[in-house]
């Protein structure tokens, strides 16, 4: 558009800046490109103050926010053709267009636009003309109309946050991308995409067989296999790029994506959101935000890998396993070497075909701080071979013994106390209703205040006692529960026949491996008991360099705790004095490690009548039953090993 007038003025070339806002975005399109191109074309061709206006350009902003400058593409070009000499004229709609951040209001109106002999127009809130009326924009009402705009934006954005982080709580889906291995089955709903979730889980798989992180991404790259960025472009049609990618290079598998699939929480059906956020509406920086801080709801989605295998593929990186160069799998002990003295990592080193491992502290640090710790590799797969063999060879019979254990009467099956339970359940419920319906009895003159009152206070007396009795059900129920499944029995029921070391089956059972000098070591193993006390199983010193020698005698078993005391029997009552109680069976004396002998199942003594007078001497009644025998302590770790161990 090119429009001159009879006397020959001041040439202005135009910049015309409209932004549309995501917000404004409305149907009414009172905010929308075409309406603001309007407005200002009308206004250019309204101006008659000789000046000659011409087009310089056209610069849109549509769905940017106006907090910042440096995000907005258009503003950032007209800014540029303005240095150079193209632009001497904004126009806009209204300041709220070209600024919703009073500080930047303040400095490109004040400073930068005079310095660059730019005039300002602004069509309406507040409207303005720096050519022709100077003063209007040193009037108090332009900053204050700043700060609404600003403000608005302000709470636009408090509003926008509050909303996500209600959907975030309720486990709702609200990223505009499903994550890898996953596809948005509505608005914020997720179901498993069958492609990429086998690729998924053949990463967990992989890396549990030892593989590294970047073996696996040479194996992905090598066969073919698109990375999460060129599968949701070319496969899933999604407009999708990572800001981490050079987009001119083709997208490959890397480790770090690698390492952020393997510790992804949402393949086991968790929704976690909230990881990173925005500083604040104006400075848009994301930042990270603290574990403790996410939204982690559970169960959202159908998972893709297993909580058991999630746990080991987290357990496994939070180990110290390096690859050794040339290798796709990490050495059998790798990552579980221990130094007993210094606590650090120990070094692994080849020497004339055979395989040593140092203390790394002796090795690279210094020969004063710490001793060799010299161990063979041989020797060391052979002793901790024979510590899982003779770990399993004490356990392979308790299982036996806890279900001999659990044959003994518990008093009462756990089914009836069920059904007591939800009867008394459904009993506190009537009484609740009827408890309700007095109030409305009494206001319809069924009840006089008197026996409303006396009535209410009898429902409450027998509500308290029915939930007294449900608290005492739910104790015994508990009692008479199974015990869950003892965390030792399943690792070593997996591996009842062990002839050689795996990578798969020392990760599985061994926590870490502690190595002392002389060739002595100490295995600790992962599973615990219920108290938290570990159970290392310490070999004795390692012999000499040589053929290996048939394994020394096994240590004495500890012996089996004693039987609890028979509790005392009450006094008799009228019959007479009560006949003396039958004596418990004795406990058979340890011998070597095997089978528990069973317990002979005692019951507790029912409570007896008050004693009465002495008569005479009656015939004694039938002997009461037995207290419970106390439960079998476990059978303690393996005693050292004679020198003759591998």
């Amino acid at each position: 558009m090119a429009r001159s007038s009879v006397n020959a003025g001041p040439l202005w070339k135009v910049a015309v800046y409209i932004r549309l806002s995501r917000e404004d975005g409305r149907p009414d399109e009172s905010e929308s490109v075409a309406n603001q191109r309007k407005l200002i074309l009308e206004h250019l061709a309204a101006l008659s103050d000789g000046g000659r206006y011409v087009i310089a350009g056209e610069y849109v902003d549509d769905g940017v926010s106006g907090t910042t400058d440096d995000r907005r593409e258009a503003f950032q070009r007209m800014l540029e053709d303005i240095r150079l000499g193209l632009v001497n004229c904004v126009v806009v709609k209204d300041l709220a267009r070209s600024f919703r951040n009073y500080s930047d209001q303040g400095y490109y109106l004040d400073d930068w636009f005079p310095r660059h002999n730019v005039r300002f127009i602004s069509l309406s809130h507040q409207a303005l003309d720096s050519y022709h009326d100077a003063r209007a924009l040193r009037n108090i009402a332009v900053p204050i109309q700043g700060v609404l705009n600003e403000n608005h934006c302000a709470e636009t954005s408090d509003k926008v946050r509050e909303v996500l982080d209600m959907k975030r709580r309720r486990g709702e889906h609200i990223g505009a991308f499903a994550l890898y291995g996953y596809r948005k089955a509505g608005k914020n709903t997720l179901e498993v995409d069958e492609e990429a979730a086998a690729v998924v889980r053949k990463i967990f798989g992989l890396f549990l067989d030892g593989m590294s992180k970047n073996a696996i991404v040479r194996q992905l790259n090598g066969e073919g296999i698109l990375c999460p960025a060129a599968y949701k472009g070319e496969r899933l049609g999604l407009r999708y790029q990572n800001p981490h990618v050079d987009p001119a290079r083709p997208p490959l598998w890397s480790a770090q994506t690698v390492g952020r699939i393997l510790r992804e929480q949402m393949y086991c059906g968790d929704m976690v959101q909230g990881r990173f956020r925005m500083k604040s509406y104006k400075v848009h920086i994301q930042e990270t935000v603290p574990r403790e801080e996410w939204f982690l709801v559970e169960d959202t989605h159908p998972p893709i890998i297993s909580r058991e295998t999630f746990a080991q593929v987290q357990a496994l990186l939070e180990q110290n396993t390096r690859t050794a160069p040339r290798q796709s799998v990490p050495y059998l002990f790798a990552g579980l070497l221990r130094c007993a003295d210094c606590g650090r990592a120990m070094s692994r080193s080849l020497s004339r075909g055979i395989v040593y491992y140092y203390c790394r502290t002796y090795k690279d640090r210094s020969k004063s701080a710490c001793t060799r710790h010299s161990i063979r590799h041989d020797q060391l797969e052979g002793a901790v071979l024979y510590a899982i063999q003779r770990q399993i060879g004490c356990a392979v019979d308790f299982p036996q013994l806890l279900d001999r254990l659990s044959r003994v009467p518990a008093g009462r099956d756990s089914s009836g106390l069920e059904h007591t339970l939800t009867q008394r359940e459904r009993e506190l419920a009537r009484l609740a209703r009827y408890r309700q319906g007095l109030y409305q009895d009494w206001k319809d003159g069924a009840l006089t205040r008197a026996e409303y009152q006396q009535m209410r206070e009898d429902y409450e007396a027998r509500i308290q006692a029915v939930h007294e009795a449900l608290q005492g059900l739910r104790t015994r129920l508990t009692e008479v529960s199974p015990p869950p499944e003892d965390p030792l029995l399943a690792s070593l029921s997996r591996h009842r026949t062990v002839e050689r070391l795996t990578r798969d089956l020392v990760l599985q059972l061994v926590d870490h491996v502690r190595v002392y000098e002389g060739g002595r070591i100490c295995v600790v193993f992962r599973f615990c008991p219920p108290q938290g006390t570990c159970f290392p199983s310490e070999t004795g010193a390692v012999g000499p360099v040589g053929p290996t020698g048939p394994a020394g005698p096994v240590g004495p078993t500890a012996p089996v705790a004693p039987v609890a005391p028979v509790a005392p029997v009450a006094p008799a009552g009228p019959v007479g004095p009560t006949a003396p109680v039958a004596p418990v069976a004795p406990v058979a004396p340890a011998g070597p490690v095997g089978p528990a002998g069973p317990c002979a199942p005692v019951a507790p003594v029912a409570p007896v009548a008050p004693v009465a007078p002495a008569g005479p001497v009656g015939p004694a009644g039938p002997a009461g039953p037995c207290a419970p025998v106390a439960p079998v302590a476990p059978v303690a770790p393996v005693a050292p090993a004679g020198p003759g161990i591998p």
